[in-house]
């Protein structure tokens, strides 16, 4: 993350050493306000499970379940031809692409070109959005394992084989996990996900996903049989709605985070990822999230949470101010002045003075 400095806040944004006064003269009359007003809070309801099919033997062994909605062609394809080149046959896995009623694309057109009938293809009859789409994948799979892959990421050699491995040592799990490459539009790597020292034997420790993300979605596989028991995901999360489901599986099943790197994850500006990551949705879903897991695990801190995205705020509001995407900019620095505390808000202040004076 950038560290965050000072330069885009102007004297709306307490700068000044008047300001800080009128700051700590509220907070000693009792008039400041603490977070909370943002109206984004998450259900206390429990997800529900996807309509599934029934039990039955034969299953083969994995689900390849690919979500998709307007897909760039050669995204696609990339995705489609690595799963391709590690199929063991129809018999042991199953891959079928999920059409989210796509405006601008024949999804199906371009799936015949690339895989004549080997993955199957389906189309919602209406669009799901990120969680219904993905529920409606996990509704369709068949396999022991679900594999859901996104559009725009794709799995590197050995990627099944060493999952498959892994299941067979670690039959308790309900979770296992590769590390992943995170690339840029062209592929090339910008950075890959943290090892997991906790969870490489297996375990049940979800700390590791309070405040953080430490596995990706294409690196992430989960028994068929967790979903079914547990819920899919939760329609009330956008952005987080991984990170809940993770930490989730985790704590109720078990989890193993492999310390391989055989998944990459794509980030681009035509992705969901990438503009959720530039508008303040995001940041209200990690809000939201924080809800949830403080509802969940006793020992998470929700003001930790709460002021580690004010802070993300800040630093994307000084990263999209130098990209020259002023009104973004502003909408993040609104969210942070709207929900950060008044501790913080007074540091800030006294940084922007100290970095006047010096």
């Amino acid at each position: 993350m950038v560290s965050t400095g000072v330069s885009h806040f102007s004297h709306d944004d307490c700068l000044g050493s008047v300001v800080c006064h009128i700051l700590v003269r509220r907070w000693m009359c009792g008039t400041h306000n603490e977070p909370g007003h943002l109206k984004m809070h998450a259900s206390e309801e429990e997800p529900k499970a996807p309509a599934m099919a029934q039990e039955e033997t034969g299953r083969p062994v994995w689900s390849v379940m690919i979500p998709a909605y307007n897909p760039r062609a050669d995204y696609l394809d990339q995705a489609l031809r690595s799963v391709l080149a590690q199929d063991p046959g129809s018999d042991r896995m199953q891959i079928e692409l999920v059409d989210d009623c796509s405006t601008k694309v024949d999804v199906a057109s371009m799936v015949r070109s690339i895989a004549q009938d080997r993955i199957a293809f389906s189309a919602n009859s209406r669009n799901l959005g990120l969680a219904g789409c993905w529920n409606a994948c996990i509704g369709k799979a068949q396999g022991q394992w679900i594999h859901i892959l996104h559009q725009d990421d794709y799995v590197l050699p050995g990627f099944y084989e060493r999952i498959e491995a892994a299941a067979s040592a670690h039959p308790d799990v309900c979770l296992i996990a590769t590390r992943t490459f995170n690339v840029d539009r062209d592929g090339f790597i910008e950075s890959v996900t943290p090892r997991v020292p906790g969870l490489e034997d297996g375990g049940n420790t979800v700390a590791d996903f309070y405040y953080a993300v430490p596995i990706s979605c294409p690196g992430v596989v989960v028994r068929r049989s967790f979903y079914a028991q547990h819920g899919g995901f939760r329609s009330d999360l956008t952005y987080t709605l991984d990170v809940e489901m993770w930490a989730r599986v985790v704590s109720r099943c078990g989890g193993l985070v492999l310390p391989d790197v055989v998944a990459v994850s794509r980030q681009h500006p035509g992705n969901e990822t990438f503009r959720l990551l530039h508008t303040t949705e995001g940041l209200k879903d990690l809000w939201r999230l924080s809800e949830v897991f403080a509802r969940t695990f006793p020992e998470f801190d929700p003001r930790r949470a709460r002021k580690a995205v004010c802070r993300q705020a800040l630093d994307a509001s000084e990263r999209l101010s130098l990209a020259g995407d002023i009104d973004a900019a502003r909408d993040q620095r609104r969210f942070w002045r709207q929900n950060a505390s008044f501790g913080e808000k007074v540091r800030q202040c006294l940084r922007g003075v100290a970095q006047r004076i010096l």
